[in-house]
Formats: structure tokens, sequence, C-alpha cells
């Protein structure tokens, strides 16, 4: 049963207007010092902090001294750029000022939809209705297959072919499919309709256990040829394993209303 992925859901647009969005808001309460200065400007200890934060996001926030030093190094090279004598001439620029007040009010936006988020409160009522909700909508069946993936009708065809002359599908799959399950015979394992895209999920329902494609299913990663192993009931999570998610859902849900509302408001 696929439960909505609430970091997917809580994704804005806001998030992508904003460079440097998320903890601008911290990083500007940190008591600061001067760590640097550059050309006559000041950089304090909460820049330094907030751009290696930013930076090193995806390593966890680790770094070693040698990546450190870079990205002081990194820093500087900023602060000397925007600082010479021609960098105010680009900043006049109508295409640059625009960049630099989106960027602004990118960060501004998402700090404020980062401040509804946090103080938005979710009850546990709210939690149980949209869980309920959720697991009726699930499909009440999850499939164990496998697949062959060929480039062509043609090639899909031919492997049909063979299938109906005796040939064993897990070995024609290793033998035959492009896809990343070819090499363990096709074996997809078990999997719920609305994971798969429509044209995979429609053949796969429309197939009895133990049976294969009669004719070959086209999607966008190409032609496949589908063996449907087995089906079950699904079974719902626990309701502590999707809480979270659930949460998000239901997070989400409000600030689009909340920004609906502040629509309907905002001036022309």
């Amino acid at each position: 049963m696929d439960f909505m992925n609430g970091s997917r859901v809580r994704g804005t647009r806001l998030a992508s207007i904003g460079f440097f969005a998320a903890g601008a808001l911290a990083a500007s309460l940190v008591s600061a010092e001067t760590i640097f200065t550059v050309n006559g400007v000041d950089v304090d200890s909460s820049v330094v902090d907030f751009y290696f934060e930013s930076r090193l996001a995806q390593q966890g926030g680790q770094a070693t001294p040698e990546q450190r030093e870079a990205l002081m190094t990194e820093l500087r090279d900023i602060y000397i750029l925007s600082t010479q004598e021609s960098a105010k001439a680009i900043e006049a620029d109508p295409r640059v000022a625009a960049q630099i007040e989106l960027q602004r009010l990118g960060v501004i936006a998402q700090a404020v939809a980062s401040d509804f988020f946090a103080n938005t409160e979710i009850t546990e009522e709210e939690v149980l209705s949209e869980y309920n909700a959720q697991v009726e909508l699930a499909p009440p069946l999850q499939y164990k297959a496998r697949h062959i993936l060929v480039e062509s009708q043609g090639e899909a065809v031919a492997v049909i072919d063979q299938l109906n002359e005796g040939a064993d599908f897990e070995e024609l799959a290793k033998e035959k499919s492009t896809g990343p399950s070819g090499p363990t015979g096709g074996d997809l394992g078990w999997f719920s309709p609305n994971q798969m895209v429509e044209p995979f999920s429609n053949a796969v329902q429309a197939l009895e256990d133990g049976q294969y494609s009669s004719l070959p299913t086209q999607t966008q990663f190409g032609w496949h040829v589908i063996l449907r192993e087995e089906s079950r009931d699904s079974e719902a999570p626990t309701l502590d394993s999707v809480r979270e998610n659930i949460r998000q859902v239901i997070q989400q849900r409000k600030f689009t209303a909340h920004l609906e509302g502040l629509r309907e408001q905002a001036e022309q």
C-alpha cells in the first residue's frame, strides 16, 4: 500500500525560489563576530556558519579540515568578486537586480512558509481520519511479477514467441531484459498497482496468477513482457509507521488552503 511520500508532498514551489532558503532565520539570530574582512567588508560568523551549513548539507554537516578550508576560500572569493569596482555596474543591471530581488523574496517566503508548518497544530483525530481515508482508497490487491524489458515491439513479440515455445521466463529475462531487474530474472517483488506506471499496472491487473503477456506493453521505459506470478490482499501499514507522512500531508493541505486565502486577500 503506497501512502503519500510526505517529503515529496511538502516540497512546495517556494522551495525552488531561494538559494539558501532553509535555516535563514536561525542564521540571522546567531551572535555574530567578524571572521574575516575583504576589501573593507566585514564577514561575520553567521554568514560563515550558514554558508558552511548550506554547502555541507548533503554530507550530513561533516567535513574534513581540508574541505572546510576550501569552503572558506570559496566564500572569500565570493566577497572578492562581489566587491570589485565592476560589480557596482553589474548589480545595477536590471536582470541581475531582478535575480537578487527574487532571491531575497524567495528566502523570506520560504521562511514564512516554514514558520507556518512549524506552528500548525495537527490533532490525532485529523491523523486518524486521513489514515482511514487513505486505507479506503488503497488498491485491494498487491501483485508479485516479473518482466522482460526490451527496446522495440518486435523484440518483445519475439520474446513472447519464445515463451510460447516453452522458454523459461526467468532465464529469458536474464538473457534479454535491459532493465535493472534483468540479472535477477526480471523479479519486481511485491507491489501495489499505484506504485507502477499506469500501462504496466493495467497489464498486470488484466493477467491471471501464473499468466504472462500475450501482447507486449509499452511504457516510457520500453516494451515489457510481463509474468504475473502471484497476488494477495493488500495489508495496510500500521498507523505509527506512516504517522509522520500523514502529518505532512495534512500540513501541506492546510498550507495550500492558507495560501489560497492569502491569494484572495492580496491587493491587486
